[in-house]
């Protein structure tokens, strides 16, 4: 495609007190906690609104996304004219994206319930009900590689939408997470669409290297040694599940740096009947995480070392929520205002990676006047 050049509608936007420009605006759909949000705004673009359904993601992301605006709704019932309205969002603006990470239980390979995740799994068909009546110069999404496999999945209908309406450049992947400075072995679909004929878009490049556990987590990064059940008070929430006598004795027989339960499935003392005679499935449930390589994906029970790799690699407990944030890349100040352990697991888990969100969004601040990045 020829690339032609655009014009550059900058506006001033301070990030961390620095003064940047800033050309693009966003809106953040099923904005939850803000990952995608803040990532966005740590690239350059200024992100004014964000809607989720959730009141518990409310607090907390206002908090930490203060230049944005929190619209607590269900995408299924908003107006496509609301912002319009509202904040004055124009049709057809080439700087503006909208941007679509919507819930992806139901197309998770994990053992969720599907009866449950049913109400959801059609999301991005209201997504793309404001996409069509916006026309915004570019559309994120990202979501789990299942929306690309599963047969019921919505997603040949929204890029048929996409097409239908006008977006010619649409570039997609299924892409592990720990090739773009997050921690964490998180494969996810991601696409950037958009209806320009003068840019020409691309996902972020992959770097040589992946992140590893390692790199963010320890004390040497400022986590100092904790027990089980340890609460912190303070906004930086190093916090941790308790645990049973019986689920620490199993911690400590289980190797540090990467054991799993096979350590002491030979205890009668401590294995469990679900587990006896299947010892060649489900190993990462009950084990440590590897200091030299990429956490498991960070999920919304990553707390629980009953549910996945969540076992800290030497010390006898699952991760603490600040280090289940620190590993999605959320900054060490960034405040998660909840009240329970397992509602800010829900904020953290279902975030999009920050690190990853600054990248998607600086492959479009850095289109450069030729139309490429």
């Amino acid at each position: 495609m020829l690339c032609q050049k655009r014009k550059n509608t900058k506006k001033a936007l301070r990030i961390n007190g620095d003064k940047i420009s800033s050309q693009y605006r966003a809106i953040d759909f099923f904005c939850g906690g803000g990952g995608m949000t803040y990532g966005l705004t740590q690239a350059g673009i200024s992100v004014i609104a964000g809607i989720d359904i959730d009141k518990d993601a409310k607090e907390t992301y206002e908090y930490n996304n203060q230049d944005a605006t929190f619209i607590l709704a269900n995408v299924k019932h908003l107006r496509s004219n609301y912002f319009e309205k509202k904040i004055g969002v124009k049709k057809n603006d080439d700087n503006l994206i909208l941007v679509g990470c919507s819930p992806c239980q139901f197309y998770s390979i994990l053992n969720t319930d599907k009866n449950k995740s049913q109400k959801s799994k059609n999301l991005l068909k209201n997504f793309a009900r404001f996409v069509e009546y916006y026309r915004p110069g570019f559309v994120l999404v990202e979501n789990v590689p299942g929306i690309v496999s599963h047969k019921d999945s919505i997603l040949p209908f929204f890029l048929k939408k996409l097409t239908d309406i006008g977006y010619g450049q649409i570039v997609s992947d299924i892409v592990d997470m720990s090739h773009f400075g997050v921690p964490q072995t998180r494969r996810r679909f991601s696409l950037i669409a958009s209806r320009l004929t003068n840019v020409c878009i691309k996902l972020p490049v992959p770097d040589k290297k992946r992140a590893l556990l390692r790199d963010v987590i320890g004390e040497e990064n400022g986590f100092p040694k904790i027990p089980a059940g340890h609460k912190d008070i303070t906004n930086f929430n190093h916090t941790t599940a308790g645990l049973s006598d019986t689920c620490l004795k199993r911690l400590s027989q289980t190797s540090r740096n990467g054991g799993n339960r096979l350590d002491w499935a030979n205890d009668p003392d401590l294995q469990l009947p679900c587990f006896i005679g299947k010892n060649d499935c489900f190993k990462d449930t009950y084990g440590r995480m590897h200091w030299d390589r990429p956490a498991s994906t960070i999920t919304t029970k990553f707390f629980s070392i009953s549910n996945g790799r969540f076992g800290h690699p030497d010390e006898n407990r699952a991760l603490s929520l600040r280090e289940g944030a620190t590993i999605q890349t959320f900054p060490k100040n960034y405040v998660f205002k909840t009240h329970s352990i397992a509602a800010t697991a829900k904020l953290i888990g279902n975030a999009v990676p920050c690190e990853y969100a600054r990248r998607l969004g600086k492959t479009i601040c850095e289109l450069n006047d030729n139309g490429t990045v």
